[in-house]
């Protein structure tokens, strides 16, 4: 009699199962963490929140080049539309960005650039196109109402000192490294990026640039793979191409521990004469097979394999067929690296957006659908939705995330989830 197969696991359930399983797997034991050059430290997890020893802009300074005032020195000042002088004050300095001015005497101004210290007793900066000079004397002409507090960046208006300005756990993004660097911050404390194995499989595949025999096709799914980990922050290591054999397969998975906090491979994971990988590591180690409820990426293996002084690495296996191995990646594998780099669990959010297609034949499979926008804002799909269109993937902008069983018409509200949030998810969609 034959044996019963398990039914599909739905998407959700396995991503609980892998948090839990990780979150055990890494134990209370603290990461790893670097000293880096603040310079350097795009991309990296911050591991510990920095805290700002100093005011952010440090003194009270001018938002645009302009003329710092004490305001109730022109009383007179109309109103804005007025076209003509109706008040004007002698220039008694010039203050640049890095200098420091002296106290604005009472009844003058003084010339002020973007970025410099405004003067003790000004409350206000006129900017250059609301005055006028007096090519005789001299004197500042001014034609708009003055405002205490204009065109005045205060000290401390954007960080306060004893302000957290970047919290543990944040991936460090050029903004991030600016905000780092106006605080001072020369160096920052951030976790060990996490070190990827990618093992690809199959007797036909051919790398780029060799000949192609017949049967043989080129291995995308390397070159896929080791970039999507080098875009999530993690160290991708590439280990080449293991051939459709047991041993063969078993030697590297041993070998891959031994380096590598993570193992994923592409292909093999089926239950084919052909497919090693799902026996292999259940030889080397140990897996939940899961059969997961999506399309494409119905084939997937989570699992470890033992090292020799009795720890584990984590293993991932990916369905051989292109897309199918490119979105497990990004639906399985990118939350897992979360965990690993220390930034916490995240999933990709999704935007409600309006189709501009038909799905009239649903799957009983939670779809993933390669998608772009269009001119007005609307969801169209790539005309080719198979497993092994890759072109498709590099065509969309995105992915509409199709419960099972649903028909779409053109018109109605579809689930889309971007390219840059299924590689990089947003902070706001944070899980526990």
């Amino acid at each position: 009699m034959a044996a019963a197969f398990k039914p599909l696991m739905p998407l959700d359930e396995a991503w609980s199962r892998l948090h839990a399983a990780v979150v055990e797997h890494l134990g209370p034991t603290p990461r790893s963490t670097d000293v880096v050059d603040s310079f350097d430290a795009l991309g990296r997890v911050l591991a510990e929140d920095l805290v700002s020893k100093v005011d952010v802009p440090p003194l009270d300074n001018s938002a645009m080049d302009g003329y710092a005032v004490r305001a109730a020195d022109l009383p007179l000042a109309g109103q804005a539309d007025v076209e003509v002088a109706v008040a004007s004050l002698p220039q008694g300095q010039r203050i640049a960005a890095g200098q420091v001015g002296a106290m604005l005497k009472p009844g003058t101004c003084a010339l002020i650039f973007t970025g410099a210290p405004v003067p003790e007793g000004a409350d206000a900066v006129v900017m250059q196109e609301h005055t006028g000079v007096d090519a005789a004397t001299g004197a500042v002409h001014f034609k708009e109402a003055i405002q205490v507090g204009q065109n005045i960046r205060r000290r401390g208006e954007d960080i306060a000192k004893g302000q957290t300005v970047l919290y543990a756990g944040v991936r460090l993004t050029p903004a991030g490294l600016g905000v780092a660097a106006s605080v001072g911050a020369a160096s920052l404390t951030v976790f060990r990026r996490p070190k990827v194995g990618v093992l690809t499989t199959g007797n036909e595949l051919v790398m780029p640039g060799e000949p192609l025999p017949p049967g043989a096709i080129y291995n995308s799914n390397r070159h896929t793979l080791r970039g999507l980990v080098q875009a999530t922050g993690a160290q991708a290591c590439d280990l080449g191409v293991v051939p459709d054999d047991l041993a063969a397969t078993r030697a590297a998975l041993r070998a891959a521990a031994e380096q590598h906090d993570l193992i994923i491979t592409s292909g093999g994971v089926s239950v084919g004469e052909e497919d090693h990988l799902r026996n292999a590591v259940l030889a080397e180690g140990g897996l939940d097979f899961w059969a997961l409820a999506i399309k494409p990426g119905k084939p997937f293996v989570f699992g470890w394999i033992h090292r020799a002084d009795g720890s584990r690495a984590l293993y991932m296996g990916l369905p051989g067929n292109p897309v199918a191995s490119f979105m497990t990646f990004l639906l399985l594998v990118r939350p897992v690296l979360g965990l690993l780099a220390g930034e916490g669990w995240h999933l990709p959010r999704s935007a409600s957006l309006v189709a501009d297609f038909s799905w009239p034949k649903p799957d009983k499979r939670r779809e993933f659908l390669r998608a772009r926008l269009d001119a007005q804002g609307r969801v169209v799909l790539h005309p080719h939705q198979g497993s092994g269109v890759l072109s498709a993937a590099a065509w969309a902008e995105g992915v509409v995330d199709l419960p099972s069983g649903t028909i779409v018409r053109p018109g109605d509200a579809v689930n889309f989830i971007s390219m840059a949030e299924l590689v990089q998810p947003s902070l706001s969609a944070r899980q526990p």
